[in-house]
């Protein structure tokens, strides 16, 4: 019977030590990734890691799921197999064998987290169109350099695995595939341009 430790930080600069700071775990899984949905590698390795009579341990419930469907079947895929969940900041452990109030205690408490979040969400949305009236808002900072672009663009046609690319130059494949196209659309504007 074990006690294990989940950890979920949004960004690679939050520092996720603090969230299970002076609580004891054998193991810990930490996963640095958004919570809006449950395909995190973290979270898959923990639920293939944890055995019947051991105890996950979160921080909180917002970060084991960010909507209260997802928080509640992971909750009930746990305790459904033997494991206890237990939420540090909510004071709250799950069991499997939980009365109706547990249920609903989780349900409740799911929704606030679920409701924060997208208060939270609506009040920096807000900020940002306040700041962007006053032309203080430039968005979000550049992943990649010009330099880093141009080799970027260099190496993927020359034919590199645009995967390999990506984890090498630290951003998704989406990311990467839109300064792919960035650069296409700039070379299609030019041509036209070029024939007029």
């Amino acid at each position: 019977m074990q006690r294990i430790g989940y950890i979920r930080v949004s960004s690679f600069d939050q520092n996720p030590d603090r969230q299970l700071e002076q609580v004891e775990v054998s193991k810990v899984f930490t996963d640095k990734a958004s919570g809006k949905d449950t395909h995190r590698p973290a979270l898959e390795a923990l639920l293939d890691y944890a055995r019947e009579g051991d105890t996950v341990v979160i921080h909180s419930m917002d970060r084991l799921a960010r909507n209260l469907v997802d928080l509640r079947s992971l909750v009930q895929q746990l305790t459904g197999r033997g494991i206890k969940v237990e939420f540090i900041k909510e004071s709250l452990v799950f069991t499997g064998e939980d009365s109706p109030m547990a249920t609903l205690l989780l349900s409740v408490m799911g929704s606030f987290a679920e409701f924060e979040r997208a208060l939270i969400k609506e009040r920096q949305r807000e900020g940002i169109t306040l700041a962007r009236r006053r032309g203080a808002y430039r968005g979000r900072k550049k992943a990649l350099t010009e330099e880093q672009v141009a080799e970027l663009r260099r190496r993927a046609e020359a034919k590199e695995p645009k995967a390999a690319l990506a984890r090498e130059y630290g951003v998704s494949r989406e990311t990467l595939y839109q300064y792919l196209r960035q650069d296409n659309s700039i070379c299609d504007s030019l041509a036209t341009v070029s024939t007029d």
